[in-house]
C-alpha cells in the first residue's frame, strides 16, 4: 500500500486545523523532464527542508521534490511539540551507551531545539514555551522527579519543574493524572507554518522545489557515474541523494524500510473555547502523558484545544476520526462533553524498534534519516542540517547519530504490518488497563 495516497487526496493537505490556518505559500510546480543538481532531496518535511536549506546556504545547487505538498506528511500534521532530549530519556541512553554518548546525544538534541527555534524566528513563526508531562502512577511521578534532578546536576539543565498531583492538576485543568513535570525549555508551534516558513527560506536560498513529483526509484551513482532519481514526471541527475520521506518513503531503500516502520496517529481540534473552561492549560503550555499510545494536547491562539490520541491497527484511517479520539479527550477533560469538534485528521509518522532515529548511508553518495518515533519536530530539523554537513565532508554529527544501532523489525519491511497490528493491539490494551 502506498501511504502517500492511501488516506489523502493527491496534492491536497488533510482537513486539519493547521491546513485551514496556514500561512500563504504558492503551490510549487511538478518536475518536468530532466534536470541536474548537486543534490537531490526526496521529501519536503522538516528533514528535507532543513537539508535543502543548509545545502543551498553552503552554495550547493539543490532540487527538493515531494510527491504531495511541502509539509504534507507528519511535519504538517503533528502535535507541534518541540521536546527536549532524544525520544528515549537520558537514563535509558546511559544504560545502553554510557554517560559520554548519552551526554553527546543530549547536547545534540539541545542544538536541535536551538536550530528549530532560530528557523522559526527567522520565518516569523511564534513558539510558545513549556511542555508538561503527565504521569499515570506514583512510580512514574517519582521517576520524573528523579530525572529532573539528574538533568540539573549531571547535564546542567534546570528547566524541568516537578509537579505533584495537585500542582499538575492546576497546570492542566485535569485530575486524570498522578503528577508529573513541566519542561520550560521545551515549547510548541503551528507545525505546518513551521514547514512552510522553512520552505520560504529554502527558496530564498536558491532551492528548486517541485511538488506533485513522486520518486519511483533511485539509481545510485559510482565514482565515475552520477546518481539518477527517477520520478513519475521526469528525472534528476545529481551527485548526492538525501532520503527524507520518513513514514511515506515506502521501499525506496529496502534496508531503511526494514528499520523504519510507518504508523498512523489521530488529532482533533475543538471549537474556540473563548472564556469557557479557564482552568484548561491556563499558562498555555502543551502537554503529553506517559501512555504507550500517547495522548498529547495544547491550546492554539484562539483557545481551540488540539488533542491527539487513539490508535488503529490498519494503515487506513477510520471513517470517523472524531469518534476515535473523543473518548481519549474526555478521559482527560470530562468537562468538554458536548463541546463541538471542528476538525479531525490523521497522519503517518515512523517509528524504529529502539524509538531512536535511524541515520544511514544506503550508498556511498546517499544519506537517509527518519524514524523519529513521535519526537521529530526538532530532531528532524537537526537531521537535515547534519546531512547537509555530511555532504560537505563534515560528517561527525551525522556519524554520531548513525552509530546508534537500530535493529530491523522482525520479518523486515514485508512482515512488519501484521506485527504492527499485533503490537498496537497489545499496547493499546495495556494502556486501557492502566499498565
Amino acid at each position: 500500500m502506498k501511504l502517500l495516497y492511501a488516506n489523502d487526496r493527491r496534492g491536497e493537505y488533510p482537513p486539519s486545523l493547521y491546513a485551514d490556518t496556514r500561512a500563504a505559500l504558492d503551490r510549487f510546480p511538478p518536475l518536468k523532464g530532466e534536470t541536474r543538481a548537486d543534490v537531490a532531496v526526496i521529501g519536503a518535511g522538516y528533514t528535507g527542508l532543513s537539508a535543502a536549506l543548509h545545502l543551498a546556504r553552503a552554495g550547493r545547487d539543490v532540487v527538493l521534490v515531494d510527491a504531495q505538498r511541502v509539509g504534507f506528511g507528519a511535519s504538517g500534521r503533528n502535535g507541534g511539540q518541540i521536546g527536549s532530549g532524544q525520544r528515549q530519556e537520558v537514563d535509558w541512553l546511559e544504560r545502553q551507551f554510557g554517560r559520554d554518548t548519552a551526554r553527546r546525544l543530549w547536547d545534540m538534541a539541545e542544538d536541535a531545539k536551538a536550530l528549530t527555534q532560530a528557523l522559526a524566528a527567522e520565518s516569523g513563526v511564534p513558539i510558545r514555551p513549556g511542555v508538561a508531562h503527565a504521569c499515570r502512577n506514583r512510580a512514574e511521578v517519582e521517576h520524573s522527579a528523579h530525572m529532573a534532578a539528574h538533568l540539573a546536576t549531571r547535564y546542567g539543565y534546570d528547566k524541568v519543574q516537578p509537579l505533584d498531583r495537585e500542582a499538575l492538576a492546576a497546570h492542566l485543568g485535569s485530575h486524570a493524572y498522578a503528577g508529573g513535570d513541566v519542561d520550560w525549555g521545551a515549547g510548541h508551534v503551528h507545525p505546518l507554518n513551521l514547514a512552510l516558513g522553512m520552505a520560504r527560506l529554502a527558496v530564498a536560498a536558491g532551492v528548486r522545489i517541485f511538488e506533485g513529483t513522486h520518486v519511483h526509484r533511485v539509481e545510485h551513482g559510482t565514482a565515475t557515474a552520477k546518481s539518477r532519481v527517477l520520478c513519475d514526471t521526469g528525472k534528476i541527475i545529481c551527485d548526492h541523494v538525501i532520503l527524507a520521506g520518513n513514514g511515506y518513503q515506502g521501499r525506496l531503500d529496502a534496508k531503511v524500510a526494514a528499520r523504519v516502520m510507518p504508523i498512523n496517529n489521530y488529532i482533533v481540534a475543538t471549537e474556540p473555547l473563548g472564556d469557557r473552561f479557564p482552568e484548561i492549560l491556563p499558562r498555555r503550555t502543551a502537554a503529553a502523558d506517559t501512555k504507550f499510545v500517547v495522548n498529547y494536547w495544547r491550546l492554539d491562539d484562539d483557545r481551540r484545544l488540539i488533542f491527539g490520541g487513539g490508535e488503529t491497527v490498519s494503515y487506513r484511517f477510520p471513517k470517523d476520526i472524531g469518534a476515535l479520539v473523543r473518548p481519549h479527550l474526555l478521559a482527560v477533560y470530562p468537562q468538554l462533553e458536548g463541546v463541538r469538534l471542528t476538525h479531525a485528521w490523521g497522519g503517518t509518522l515512523a517509528i524504529t524498534m529502539s524509538r531512536m532515529p535511524h541515520f544511514a548511508r544506503p550508498a556511498a553518495n546517499c544519506l537517509s534519516a527518519g524514524g523519529y518515533s513521535g519526537h521529530g519536530v526538532a530532531v528532524a530539523t537537526l537531521a537535515g542540517r547534519l546531512m547537509a554537513d555530511a555532504v560537505a565532508g563534515q560528517s561527525e554529527g551525522f556519524d554520531a547519530m548513525a552509530a546508534i544501532p537500530t535493529r530491523s523489525f522482525p520479518g523486515g519491511s514485508m512482515l512488519r504490518n501484521p506485527l504492527l497490528v499485533a503490537g498496537m493491539a497489545w499496547y493499546g490494551l495495556r494502556d486501557r488497563l492502566g499498565f
